[in-house]
C-alpha cells in the first residue's frame, strides 16, 4: 500500500468537503474555494473530522494514482485554511520588481520591462528593501497554480552559476562555478 496514499487527511475546523457522483471533489474554506476531478478508481471516504483515500485494485495504475490524489486533496485542504506561499529574490544590479492589482513588472536588466498578468487566484506583493535584494511574495489558495506561475517568473532570469545573479527562491542555494582562471605563464 501506498505510504502516502494511507494515511488520513484531518479536517480543520471551517472546512467544507464534498464529494460528487462524478467524484469532483470540492472543498471550501474560509480562503476560498478548490475543485478536482478525482479518477473513479480512486474512492474518498469521508468521515467525522478525517479523509481517507482507497483504491479498487492492485493495479501498477492505481497505485500510482493513489499517493496523487490523496496529495492533492491535502494540498486542497490545507490551501482553503491556511493557503500557500512563495518568496522569490531578484539578485543582480538594477533588477527591480513591481506589482499593480494583478500585473508584475520587472525589469531583469534587458532592454525591455516585462509585464506578466497572473491569475485571479494569485495575490502578489513586492517588497525593496535597502541593502537587501528586491522579493517577490506570492499568496494563494491552489499549491499547483502557484507553482507553474512561480516556475514562470523565475525562468524570465534563472540564476546564473558564475555570479549567482537572476531570481531564486528564498533560501535556494546556487552552486557557484569557478570562473576562467589565467593561464600560467
Amino acid at each position: 500500500m501506498s505510504r502516502i496514499g494511507k494515511l488520513p487527511i484531518a479536517i480543520p475546523a471551517g472546512v467544507k468537503i464534498s464529494v460528487s457522483d462524478t467524484n469532483l471533489v470540492t472543498v471550501k474554506g474560509s480562503l476560498g474555494q478548490l475543485q478536482q476531478q478525482v479518477d473513479p478508481k480512486i474512492t474518498l471516504k469521508i468521515e467525522a473530522d478525517t479523509i481517507t483515500v482507497e483504491r479498487h485494485s492492485e493495479e501498477q495504475d492505481d497505485r500510482a494514482k493513489h499517493g496523487l490524489y490523496r496529495s492533492l486533496v491535502f494540498n486542497m485542504v490545507k490551501g482553503v485554511s491556511e493557503g500557500f506561499t512563495t518568496v522569490q529574490e531578484l539578485v543582480g544590479v538594477g533588477y527591480k520588481a513591481t506589482g499593480n492589482g494583478q500585473l508584475l513588472e520587472l525589469s531583469l536588466g534587458y532592454s525591455h520591462n516585462i509585464l506578466l498578468e497572473l491569475p485571479e487566484a494569485i495575490k502578489i506583493e513586492t517588497t525593496a528593501v535597502k541593502g537587501k535584494n528586491n522579493s517577490i511574495i506570492l499568496k494563494s489558495v491552489d499549491k499547483q497554480l502557484l507553482g507553474q506561475v512561480a516556475a514562470k517568473i523565475r525562468s524570465f532570469r534563472r540564476p546564473e552559476p558564475y555570479k549567482g545573479k537572476g531570481i531564486r527562491f528564498q533560501g535556494e542555494e546556487i552552486k557557484k562555478k569557478a570562473g576562467k582562471s589565467a593561464a600560467g605563464q
